[in-house]
């Protein structure tokens, strides 16, 4: 009794693989005339997408320090946070209102973008943020937009940095004050001292041990100066947030040249390849007809 032989499935998968690779390998021209077809068509379908505006604002979210000096972590310094920051409902509807545009035209419309210095720390990375804003709206009043998130950022991240200057400049106000007081004592001692008449030479003494003091004591406070100056200039350049480059709306495509080019480029590949494998059916239900 003879036994009924299978069909070999893969043997039959791989001549059917091998027929269409021999067809789209014989009309070659078919795939390079859709990437160039394809290519061409989308890149010029990029340039009637609309026109859009871009605006994009520079921030420096600040690095807040201990008061030794070192780097702390903080809202300030992480992308995604500062993201959620832009794009949280209270920022839009404060940049609508600024600017006149939508907040629904705001929404998905926002970037936020961390600048990386180059060749430096990962945390450094962080410090520079570039706010994006895109819209068919007026280019003031897209810039406005990307302006007003970027003020808001800077308002959100600088709570520690604007305690320490309000700190540092209170105590600056009480060195200078002390300073004067001192000074002023110093120039009465020294009248005092000139006016040698009628002193005796402890009285003199005496005088001449006081205006030491406070000349001892004005050096102090001049030092006392020089290092709340110090700190006050560090909070205020390096710790607190910035806005660095306001935004300046420029125009833009809708869609992008390159991407819509090279989507056009992968679809007229693929539609070649189509066109190269049923060539050969087209062209014989072509000839049964002729023939007919």
């Amino acid at each position: 009794m003879s036994t009924r032989r299978e069909p070999d499935l893969d043997a039959e998968q791989e001549v059917d693989l091998r027929t269409a690779w021999g067809k789209i390998a014989a009309r070659w021209w078919l795939l390079v005339l859709g990437i160039v077809l394809g290519f061409a068509v989308g890149w010029a379908l990029s340039f009637g997408g609309g026109r859009v505006y871009e605006g994009k604002a520079l921030v420096y979210v600040g690095q807040p320090l201990t008061p030794g000096g070192s780097p702390i972590q903080s809202i300030a310094t992480t992308p995604n946070q500062v993201g959620e920051i832009v794009r949280s409902e209270a920022a839009l509807k404060q940049a609508s209102r600024l600017s006149g545009i939508r907040v629904g035209k705001l929404r998905g419309r926002v970037s936020v973008q961390a600048v990386s210095p180059g060749v430096q720390s990962r945390a450094a990375a962080t410090l520079l943020v570039q706010i994006t804003v895109q819209g068919d709206a007026a280019p003031r009043r897209v810039a406005a937009a990307a302006n007003s998130l970027a003020a808001h950022v800077v308002g959100q991240v600088s709570d520690y940095p604007d305690l320490k200057i309000r700190s540092f400049r209170q105590r600056l106000e009480g060195i200078n004050a002390r300073l004067e007081s001192v000074a002023e004592r110093i120039a009465a001692l020294e009248d005092a001292t000139e006016a040698t008449e009628g002193l005796t030479p402890l009285e003199r003494l005496e005088l001449i041990s006081l205006a030491d003091n406070a000349e001892q004591r004005r050096g102090q406070l001049l030092d006392q100066q020089t290092s709340a100056q110090q700190f006050l200039s560090l909070a205020e350049t390096v710790e607190k947030a910035r806005v660095v480059e306001p935004a300046v709306a420029v125009g833009t495509n809708a869609r992008s040249g390159r991407n819509s080019a090279l989507v056009g480029a992968l679809i007229g590949l693929l539609l070649g390849g189509v066109a190269a494998l049923v060539a050969d059916n087209m062209l014989a239900r072509r000839s049964l007809r002729a023939a007919a």
